[in-house]
Formats: C-alpha cells, structure tokens, sequence
C-alpha cells in the first residue's frame, strides 16, 4: 500500500480549495457514484469523502446521513495519504483502526476500503469508501471497480473546474467588453483623447483599409500578433488569418459586411502569430470610417476562453465515455493456466509499461478484446480512457469520420463538428480490434498517425497532434491479406512491433474446467438460479469438442446449457453442437487423445462447419444462422468457408 505523506498537507488542502470540492452541490453524476460504489460491492454503505484540516465531510452518502465527524487516527485520515487502494479486512483487528469511533462506537465498522481522489499533479484531496459492519476481503477486481469509479468522480471535478474557469473568462470578457463600450464613447468624445487610449488601451486597437492593409496599431495589437513596430505599418491582415474552411467563410462574410459600410459586430477568428505561426483566437469588431477611405478594427485576445471550451467538450464526451465503460466488463478475469496462456501474461508484462505497438492475433472468439484492456490497465496510461473501434463493424463510409472525427458540413448528415477516436485517445490507448477489415485507403492515413503523430479531420486542413497507443487485433492473416492486395505491408510492420498471439481453445483444452465453471456461476447469478456443479461426464464432453468458436462458444454453450437444465442438471444434450462426440473418439474414429495431423483437424473442422450450414439451411449469417450457432464471426465463417473449400450445393 504506497504512501504520499511526504506531500505536504498545506499543499493537498489548497488543491482541495481550487477544487471547491466542500462547495460541491448535489450533482447527480457524482452523487449517483456512491450508489453504484455500493451495488458493484455489495455492501450497505457508500460515502464520497473530502477530508480538510479539522473534519472529514461527506458530500455524498449510501446507507446514512451523517454529513461530517471529526478528523480521527485510521480510515479516511490514513486513506488520504494512501497512492493506492487503501483498504482494512476487519478493524477492530488493525492497530491503526481498532481505537477509531466508527469502530468501537454503535455504528459497529468493520470492512473499510477507499480510492483516492488524486488531483492530476498528485494530491488526494478525498476518497470514495466502501463500508460494512461485518469484515470482509476486497478482491482485486472489486479494488478495480472502486478506483475506476474514483476516476469518474475526479473527471467530474475537473470538468466542473473546466466550468468554472470558463465562467471566469467569460466574465473577464463581458468586463472587457465593457471596457470596450467605454473607450468607443470616449472616441467619439475626443479625437485627442482617442490618440492616447490608442496607443495605452488593454484592448487591440488597428486603423487598416479596405483590403486589410495595416495603417496604424497599437501596442496590444503587436502583442496579440506577434508582429514587431516595423512589421505593423503596410501588413495585410488577411494573410494572418488561419487557412481552415469556417475560418475563411468567416473571413468572407465579415468584408462583405464592411464593403456595404456596415459594422462587424464580435466575429471570433482563428489567426497566426506573424513571429511564431501559433494559433490565436480573437474576437472582431470593425467599424467604417464614413468616407468608406479606412476601416476602425477592435479585437481582444478571446485564445484562453476557446481553449477552455475545446478542453470542456473533451471532458464531457471522455466523461460520456468513461461513464459508459464502467457498466461495460471491464474487470473480466482471463482464466488461463497452460502453458500457451502463461506465456501470454509474461509477454503482457512486458510490452504493457512500453509505449510500443501491439499487434494482437488469434481466431475469432479467443479474447482478444480482454488481452487490450490488460495491456490498457497495467500500462502507464491506465487513468486515461481505452478508446474502442471494431474496424468490421463500421460502414466504409464511416469508418474515417468515426477514427478521426470531421467538420461541420464535411459530408451529407454532417450537422455538427465532432472529435474522432484518435482525439478522444489523446494521451491513453485505443483498441483497433478487426484492423484486417479497415479499407485500403484509410490504412495510408492510420499509418501517418502511427508515424507521425498527427491527421487531419474530415473536411479540415488543419493537423492535429495526438499522443495515442496502438493496440490492434485481428483474426485473419495479415500477410496472407498483403499479398492479396488488402492490406499495406509498411502498416503491418508499424502494428506488429509487439505481436502477441492467442492459442484457439482446443489448443488449451486443460482450461476449459476453469472457463466452463466461470461461466456457469456468472450466468447463473444473472438467470436467478443456484450454481450448478459441472460432473466429470460433463467435463470429458467438453474437452473432447473442438471448439471452432473458442472461449466466446464455450461461454454461449454454457449460458445455453444453464438455461435448458431441469432438477439442477446442466443440459449438455441440446447446449452442445450435435458434432461434439460423448468420448474421445470422434465421428471418423479418430482417437482425439492423441496426436492429428494438420489434415486431420481441417477435415474435422470442416465436417462441423457443413453440419452446422446443414442444420440452419445454408443460412450463413443473421440470426438463427450458422454463424450465430457456431459462435463465430460471419465475415470469419465465411473465410474459413472458402478456405475449406466448402460451396453451397447446387
């Protein structure tokens, strides 16, 4: 359990302060953690805890209503100081807790577990606890859970900071703008008093005629853009303005406005500095002269207050993201104990603290999305979000817009500008899971990001830089697909850096007990019946079947098998495909107890697959197809079909 306590304590309740956290108000999103902290964990109580100088407060609480208690040695005050999962099986049996009032008074604790909520430059400014009156172990999944969900609180916090700052600069510019309105009447008040307030005015003031060419700034104006006294005098003001579609049309509209001799009234433009080339919003405002000779241009530097906008809708579709991955399975465990598997875990380790590309392989089915979230969740980007992106799922006319988002108008349907994948990833990981299936012309396009860095929207000619890592999965064969012409070799050899390949289950048939029974408890609990034991007969059937769909099969037969059981029997008889033999011996006499030829297992594979196209009429797809039967991709079903050479008869 590591410890932050040489932070000091002056520092973590300044950023409690900056927070705002003992202001917080009833927000739903927050609150409604607490309860779902409790549910996940099974316990009566659930608190969201801010700890200040001389009291612990509860901002949100499940199962009581006491709303703060005194600063006191053990739980939230050791919890505070804690980098991890902070959590005690039964206090009265610690030394830190057994003497603290929630323990030896009439509320009787006795399980506590808390996550930190750890602020970005690393101070826990509270904890989301878990709490029970009987004593109890954490598991490490349940551990998971209640960080993850601590993360979602502190996403909320930096979002409702995000908010707040917003308002500031919004409130910095409406006194601006005053500011503005004042100096216009002193203008029209006094010409001389005019020539002083040009030149000292917080506010960026630019004489320029009618094709923009600079007659006169001020020294605001050369701060804002970058440009040097001597730079100023003849400088065309169109040509420091950003070369992007809406910034252009903006352009346009706005000389228009002033050709017909009429105002410009808070038009905001993305400009370039004229010394450095970095972007600087303002917000315009022009006014004619009457003899239409030059134009009167004000702008403020609006940079800080569109920044806080990007930054705020980025929170909000990561907070959407985040808030819809906690109810996904997340914390699935990966059973595996064979050999083939154990290997998979160390190369895990080892590849996961890199920032290297990983190239997951295996048949559909095999857990390819599980081994991602694991490389995900022990890898340094962990507290970012794991983006997903199932390239085969996606329309082709879709699939680049949904990578790397688009602007407003870029196609038919286009309302509204959107981030992609990619940009929602920034600074963690994204899972390509299918990348067989991502159409040739956008891999030249996920290589420039894998290379460089960067992309270009849908529609938009400016270059974003993101900071992503790769994690791609895929069932068919990669260099099979490069010489069909399907897929680029330079972007294999940018994904395969790590490969990590997934053995099919009838390669690692010693775990299927392990899986079968996983899976029997899981379903069980969610059909509302007792567990049923799987006998040895069951277990021999199991593994005496080849499992063409893998682990993702065997979980359906299961799930199956559960809910045809009568008189807490697991029925095998209809769960099981009518190809899987009652003993090792299969149809062709083949004893499946010992080694088979490659030629062996395809014509095996291939009698179950013409079994299964039999039994559903040739229907390969949709549902009740044999796809769906089998467990199995369709588009995989049908590879393997012309690989097999099986046609539809005549």
């Amino acid at each position: 359990m590591g410890s932050i306590a040489n932070r000091s304590e002056t520092e973590r309740l300044a950023a409690l302060d900056r927070y705002s956290a003992l202001d917080l108000d009833a927000d739903p999103t927050v609150c409604g953690i607490t309860g779902l902290a409790a549910q996940l964990l099974g316990v009566p109580f659930a608190t969201l805890s801010f700890v200040d100088h001389e009291a612990i407060r509860f901002k949100s609480r499940h199962g009581f209503d006491t709303e703060s208690i005194e600063r006191t040695p053990g739980l939230c005050d050791a919890s505070i100081v804690s980098s991890a999962i902070y959590h005690v099986a039964d206090a009265t049996k610690n030394s830190v807790t057994d003497t603290n009032p929630l323990v030896t008074g009439s509320f009787g604790l006795r399980f506590y577990a808390a996550a930190p909520l750890r602020t970005p430059d690393g101070f826990n400014i509270g904890t989301l606890c878990a709490i029970d009156q009987k004593p109890r172990h954490l598991s490490d999944e349940e551990g998971a859970i209640l960080a993850k969900l601590a993360s979602v609180v502190m996403s909320q916090l930096e979002f409702e900071l995000t908010v707040n700052k917003v308002a500031q600069l919004e409130h910095k510019q409406h006194l601006l703008h005053g500011e503005l309105q004042q100096a216009n009447v002193a203008l029209a008040e006094s010409e001389e008093r005019f020539r002083d307030l040009f030149e000292e005015a917080p506010i960026a003031y630019v004489h320029e005629d009618l094709d923009s060419r600079f007659i006169r700034a001020n020294h605001t104006a050369l701060e804002i853009l970058g440009l040097k006294p001597e730079e100023a005098i003849g400088m065309v003001g169109k040509t420091l303005v950003a070369d992007t579609p809406d910034t252009q049309i903006q352009l346009e509209g706005a000389f228009e406005s002033i050709a017909r001799g009429t105002n410009t009234s808070g038009v905001i433009l993305e400009m370039r500095r004229k010394d450095n080339g970095a972007p600087v919003w303002i917000q315009w405002w022009s006014r004619p002269a009457p003899d239409g000779s030059f134009t009167r241009t004000m702008f403020i530097d609006v940079t800080d207050l569109v920044e806080a906008h990007k930054q705020k809708k980025k929170l909000e579709a990561q907070n959407l993201y985040l808030q819809e991955e906690i109810r996904g399975p997340h914390f699935a465990k990966i059973v595996g104990t064979t050999a083939q598997m154990r290997d998979v875990f160390a190369d895990i380790e080892q590849v996961a603290p890199t920032t290297a590309t990983v190239l997951i392989l295996g048949e559909t089915g095999t857990g390819k999305e599980l081994i991602a979230r694991a490389v995900h969740k022990i890898s340094k980007r962990s507290d970012m979000p794991l983006i997903k992106v199932n390239c085969s799922a996606l329309p082709a006319s879709l699939i680049e817009s949904e990578l790397f988002g688009h602007e407003k108008g870029a196609f038919t349907g286009a309302t509204a500008k959107r981030a992609g994948r990619f940009a929602l990833a920034d600074g963690g990981s994204i899972f390509l899971d299918e990348i067989g299936d991502l159409p040739i012309d956008l891999q030249a396009k996920l290589l420039r990001v894998l290379q460089e860095g960067e992309f270009e929207p849908l529609g938009s000619s400016v270059t974003m830089k993101v900071d992503v890592r790769v994690i791609a999965a895929t069932n068919r064969d990669l260099l099979e697909a490069i010489q069909g012409g399907e897929f680029r070799e330079d972007l294999y050899f940018r994904l395969a850096v790590f490969p990590l390949s997934l053995p099919p289950l009838r390669d690692r048939l010693d775990d299927v007990p392990a899986l079968a029974n996983l899976f029997a408890r899981k379903y069980a609990g969610e059909l509302g019946q007792e567990p049923l034991a799987l006998l040895e007969a069951d277990m021999q059937r199991l593994r005496s079947y080849t499992w063409p769909g893998n682990v993702r099969e065997l979980q359906n037969v299961i799930e199956r098998a559960l809910i045809t059981s009568q008189d807490g029997v697991l029925n095998l008889d209809r769960a099981l495909p009518e190809s899987a033999p009652d003993s090792a011996i299969d149809s062709a006499g083949q004893d499946l107890g010992k080694l088979m030829t490659s030629e062996q297992l395809q014509q095996l594979e291939r009698d179950n697959l013409h079994m299964a196209l039999e039994t559903t009429s040739w229907q390969v797809a949709g549902k009740g197809g044999a796809a769906e039967l089998l467990g199995m991709n369709p588009t995989t079903l049908g590879s393997r079909m012309k690989a097999l050479g099986i046609r539809r008869p005549h």
